[in-house]
């Protein structure tokens, strides 16, 4: 395969299929469509503007590259930068908008930053609050206008003799160029740069396409609302990108709803919890239903539980599900725009439940797996006849060596791993061996093909009693039951497992009400006896799935959901379990006295 660079998608669209909404979002109330032609334009006139500032690609090297950070929500200028710093060989360093002031001061030093994007006012300020913080960083430019602020408008520069000789750079730029530094902490540590080259990124974005597969469709758009800091989010744009899919942007997380039916999008990517959250609404929606109407729901809900795709079922079965696809589920696909023809989900693991009830309902959501650190995809479910199957992460794709090493660990090697991280061979070393990127995710292979990830190596915990337990599969089982909202599993050097879990309390309102309870707040409820009774006896019901030595034997329940503000949840929205281990101690040493 022929190795691009991740900006040659601007050419590759302007000569198989130049777009009129190559990218859109919403400007004063309206959707902003801007064509492949005029992405060309704004891209090469700002890399004109990076250009005069001084800033290039020196010799190629991560340490002499230039490099510049962002800090937004999903837009147009997001990518506008992304390209145009690509175009010149700057590195391109991408923050999470949720990012705490501190660890914002470390990656910028880290990344020796010296321009910054900041999408609004909120951020802006944030970066400003560090900037002394940060001696290498010289200005700050905003995508929305701020008093004060530099507009990122001004660096665009329409000069023959500055875009003569970015046309020069571009045809320079090495496919083994590092495209852009990822900081990920994970679940723990202090941020760490990621280094992905644009050709670990193009071959990872190819082999995915052609693996899951997404064909050449100037004719479909899909709506991004992950963040773009993420790989796996930057992975299917440029996916979208050479494929010629129109890429719309939501306006926020609270808006997706509305987004969704007004673009009618062919498909998204997204993370467990938002579908989680999403099913829950329509959960809620039944219970709200009397009569027939709430027996129809509840009916097409059962049967759906039970459907696989890799088995078809009874006639009678099928008839059934036909016949709740019309009735009730055709709600369900109208309130995603009535158009969706795939989804992929990432970045932990997908409730089985979830999937058979969605994809039973004609609404299909893929499974994929991979970490950033392979830019990122290891294997998707895929669309062809006997290429997916519930409960595992798919094939792995074509162009990714892989193999499971004698403790589960799944290993891979191939040109979509990680050149390093920035400045940390020692972390380099302890994750790349001999040529094979160590995961640290602990898997088997079903069938002859299908990766199925147990657990993570360093999420294992051993109880006192030395056993060993995996906390993943058991907290994602619990969290079927509608009344769990988030669980984490506890017993490293304990003498049994114990929970702290988060109930569903849009549930539990629903559930005291029908009960004659009193709802006064979140802290009270949860020491009501019926209250607790009640989740004793839902525990319970699943220990029942489990060893012994597995069982849940205690737990505590939460007030209020974990999240990203208090560090408990990361950016993609996986626990962070050191932090709430911290956080909730006196809990937790409750339970074992």
């Amino acid at each position: 395969m022929e190795s691009k660079r991740l900006f040659d998608c601007i050419e590759h669209q302007l000569a198989h299929f130049p777009q009129e909404d190559m990218l859109a979002a919403k400007e004063n109330g309206q959707w902003r469509k801007y064509s492949t032609k005029e992405v060309a334009q704004i891209t090469n006139e700002l890399s004109a503007g990076l250009l005069s500032l001084g800033l290039s690609a020196n010799n190629f090297s991560p340490e002499g590259s230039d490099k510049i950070a962002v800090i937004s929500t999903n837009r147009p200028e997001w990518i506008f930068g992304d390209l145009a710093a690509q175009q010149l060989g700057i590195i391109w360093v991408p923050v999470y908008p949720t990012t705490n002031p501190i660890e914002l001061a470390f990656i910028l030093n880290d990344a020796s930053v010296q321009y910054m994007f900041a999408s609004n006012q909120e951020l802006y300020d944030k970066v400003m609050s560090i900037k002394g913080k940060v001696e290498c960083l010289k200005e700050v430019y905003t995508f929305d206008r701020i008093s004060g602020a530099k507009h990122w408008t001004e660096l665009r520069k329409n000069d023959t003799t500055l875009l003569a000789q970015v046309n020069q750079i571009k045809k320079t730029i090495p496919v083994e160029q590092v495209a852009t530094f990822i900081y990920t902490s994970g679940t723990t540590g202090t941020p760490k740069g990621v280094m992905l080259t644009h050709n670990s990124i193009y071959f990872n974005l190819m082999m995915g396409k052609k693996s899951f597969p997404f064909n050449d469709a100037p004719d479909q758009r899909v709506l991004s609302f992950l963040p773009l800091n993420h790989i796996f989010e930057k992975l299917a744009s440029y996916i979208y990108l050479y494929s010629g899919m129109s890429i719309y942007y939501a306006e926020s997380l609270d808006t997706i709803g509305d987004n969704l039916k007004e673009i009618s999008p062919d498909g998204f990517s997204t993370v467990p919890r938002l579908l989680e959250k999403m099913f829950e609404k329509i959960m809620m929606k039944g219970e709200e239903l009397t009569g027939i109407k709430r027996k129809l729901f509840f009916w097409a809900v059962a049967l759906a539980e039970k459907y696989d795709n890799l088995n078809q079922g009874s006639w009678w079965y099928r008839t059934q599900l036909k016949l709740a696809n019309k009735l009730i589920f055709v709600k369900w696909r109208e309130a995603l725009g009535g158009n969706v023809k795939f989804i992929v989900t990432g970045g932990a693991a997908c409730q089985v439940k979830l999937l058979r009830i969605f994809n039973a309902a004609q609404i299909p959501i893929y499974e994929g797996y991979g970490p950033t650190e392979n830019s990122p995809i290891i294997s998707v479910n895929q669309r062809n006849p006997g290429g997916s199957k519930y409960g595992t992460v798919g094939p792995v794709i074509e162009g990714v060596q892989y193999k499971i090493e004698a403790d589960g660990e799944i290993c891979v090697a191939g040109p979509s791993v990680m050149l390093g991280y920035y400045k940390r061979p020692d972390l380099t070393a302890e994750t790349i061996i001999n040529g094979w990127l160590h995961t640290g995710d602990i898997g088997v292979v079903e069938d002859g093909k299908f990766l199925k990830i147990t657990d993570r190596k360093k999420e294992l915990f051993k109880t006192s009693g030395g056993k060993y337990v995996a906390p993943q599969p058991i907290e994602n089982k619990m969290k079927e039951s509608p009344f769990i909202e988030q669980i984490m599993l506890i017993g490293d050097n304990r003498r049994f497992v114990s929970a702290l879990i988060v109930p569903s309390f849009a549930k539990l309102k629903e559930w005291t009400k029908q009960h004659g309870i009193e709802y006064v707040s979140n802290a009270e409820i949860i020491k009501n006896t019926m209250v607790l009774t009640m989740l004793q006896d839902t525990v319970d019901e699943y220990n029942k799935l489990f060893n012994q030595v597995e069982q849940v034997k205690k737990f505590a329940l939460i007030p209020r959901e974990w999240n990203i503000d208090n560090g408990e949840m990361t950016p993609k929205l996986s626990l962070r379990r050191k932090v709430v281990l911290a956080n909730f101690e006196k809990e937790i040493e409750a339970m074992y006295v």
